[in-house]
């Protein structure tokens, strides 16, 4: 099974790589050829100035970042991977949205599910409480988005394999196969997944030892996500050992911390967790910026 899974990992870099070049195709020889680079994901895509989870979010994630406190554009300071929180419609159409509600991000009550993509678009998204002119992307869209510019770490919040399915569809259909990470809560649901489609890359989250190197061993991944509560090098030595990257998230504590005062809160992060390759935040730019500063960022 692991021979298989490595032969079709093979033949999907090979493919990338012979398409015509892109961004995404330099981020994805990174992430597969580079473990000494650290990739930064942008949560949410980039929503300092913009609403969450929304096309201009992604926008930002690939080409405005934070240079000094000053907004530029600079390529050199990119987030490598947009997180986008995906979730389904009355009728059917995966949008992107993080909450179990639509209240926070567009002020009007009820879940995704109770409404049509129709009636979604017509609800400003808000940003700092205020309504803005961004309307619910498709996932579809946002595929389209970053095609070619980002990869995309896929979170989503649908339930049942069907559903999953369903969104490997899509993603195939938009010739993105490659260039996500499709996101699983629950580490069991990779073995169907795998046996399903080994060609999209499964990022799934494991919370203590033992469902590590459950998951290790159904196949190879480009990256598992690892909960702090476990974090150890022994651990983290095991994932990398496979090929695979290890993802944190610096949301919350760290962030903070850095917001505050630059520098501290990654310098405690990358302190805590040093075998970290994939990094989640709320502060992308910075991010590079400071990795950029220690030779771990393209």
């Amino acid at each position: 099974m692991k021979r298989m899974l490595a032969a079709l990992f093979l033949i999907v870099s090979f493919s990338a790589a012979n398409a015509q070049s892109s961004r995404a195709d330099s981020i994805l020889k990174d992430l597969r050829r580079h473990p000494e680079y650290v990739l930064v994901a942008a949560h949410r895509a980039a929503h300092a100035d913009f609403p969450e989870n929304s096309l201009a979010s992604i926008e930002e994630a690939i080409r405005l970042q934070v240079d000094g406190g000053v907004k530029i554009d600079n390529i050199g300071l990119q987030a490598d991977i947009a997180e986008l929180d995906v979730q389904r419609t009355k009728d059917g159409i995966f949008v992107l949205m993080h909450d179990r509600t639509i209240t926070r991000t567009t002020g009007q009550q009820g879940s995704v599910a109770d409404y049509t993509l129709a009636q979604l678009q017509q609800f400003p998204l808000l940003h700092n409480g205020q309504p803005t002119r961004h309307r619910i992307p498709t996932f579809k869209d946002a595929l389209l988005a970053a095609k070619g510019r980002i990869l995309v770490d896929v979170d989503f919040k649908v339930d049942g394999i069907d559903a999953a399915k369903d969104a490997y569809l899509l993603i195939q259909q938009t010739g993105m196969m490659p260039y996500v990470l499709f996101f699983l809560y629950d580490h069991p649901d990779a073995k169907t997944l795998l046996a399903h489609n080994a060609f999209i890359p499964i990022l799934p989250r494991v919370r203590n030892a033992a469902a590590t190197r459950e998951t290790l061993g159904y196949g190879l991944f480009p990256a598992l996500h690892l909960d702090e509560t476990f974090y150890s090098k022994e651990i983290a030595e095991e994932v990398r050992a496979t090929g695979a990257r290890v993802w944190m998230n610096a949301l919350g504590t760290f962030d903070k911390e850095e917001k505050e005062k630059p520098g501290t809160g990654f310098d405690r992060f990358f302190a805590s967790f040093p075998l970290t390759g994939i990094v989640q935040t709320d502060l992308p730019g910075e991010l590079v910026a400071y990795l950029q500063k220690k030779g771990k960022h393209r």
